[in-house]
């Protein structure tokens, strides 16, 4: 079945249900992105996801329309219905545009290749899920812009560069200063031990020293106290004598 006779079918089955006044449990939703950004000669990738009420049948049908910047005029670029992608093998975009959607996982999305200036504009996704075929159309506008020029790059690659070296001499600055600290306390830490442990050996000296000159000290004061009783033994014994 060709685009035509199925947008014909479409048209058809909305009016039966618009003259038989059935609507919808609730409207099928679509969600794109507000903008998408790419340089001239890269690919871009337009989303375009749904919700709908319904089960996904095999009637479902996506269409994309495109609106060139400044043109009053859309066009219909792209078209999926009964289980078929279809390209416009006229316009700009016929050997640029790729279909990478899935319906059954509620997915329209494209893709355009090779983007160029002329694609700027806005994008519209629009979803039919019969019966489920109330709802609004959603729109993204694509901006291309210019390829950044080499010299830009070199100059911004060379910019990037130094700042990287000057962060790792920060690091490498900060690290070796935090390592001279930790050794610089480390030796303290040394000396002090030293000199506590010399205070020690010090304070042990000097006291068996003084254990040692006790003992000498008491055998000299013993020493005068028998030799002055030696002296004083004559004179007693003259006393007695008289």
């Amino acid at each position: 079945m060709s685009p035509r006779a199925t947008r014909h079918r479409l048209l058809l089955l909305a009016g039966l249900v618009a003259a038989l006044g059935v609507s919808p449990v609730s409207p099928i939703h679509v969600y794109t992105q507000r903008e998408v950004y790419g340089t001239v000669g890269s690919r871009v990738t337009l989303s375009c996801s749904f919700w709908s009420s319904e089960w996904i049948s095999d009637d479902i049908s996506i269409t994309w329309h495109f609106q060139a910047e400044g043109s009053r005029d859309t066009i219909s670029i792209f078209h999926y219905a009964q289980g078929q992608p279809y390209i416009d093998d006229v316009g700009s975009f016929k050997e640029r545009m790729e279909w990478v959607g899935n319906p059954r996982r509620r997915d329209g999305s494209i893709v355009i290749h090779s983007l160029e200036p002329t694609d700027n504009g806005t994008f519209t996704c629009d979803v039919k899920n019969p019966p489920d075929i109330v709802g609004k159309s959603s729109q993204v506008t694509l901006y291309v812009l210019e390829k950044v020029p080499t010299r830009y790059g070199v100059v911004l690659g060379s910019v990037i560069g130094g700042v990287l070296l000057l962060v790792a001499v920060l690091v490498a600055l900060v690290y070796a200063t935090r390592y001279c600290w930790q050794r610089r306390q480390a030796v303290l830490q040394r000396r002090l031990s030293a000199m506590e442990k010399g205070k020690l050996q010090r304070s042990g000296k000097d006291g068996s020293k003084r254990s040692r000159q006790a003992p000498v000290l008491y055998a000299m004061l013993d020493h005068g106290r028998s030799a002055k009783k030696a002296k004083g033994g004559p004179g007693d014994s003259r006393k007695d004598k008289k």
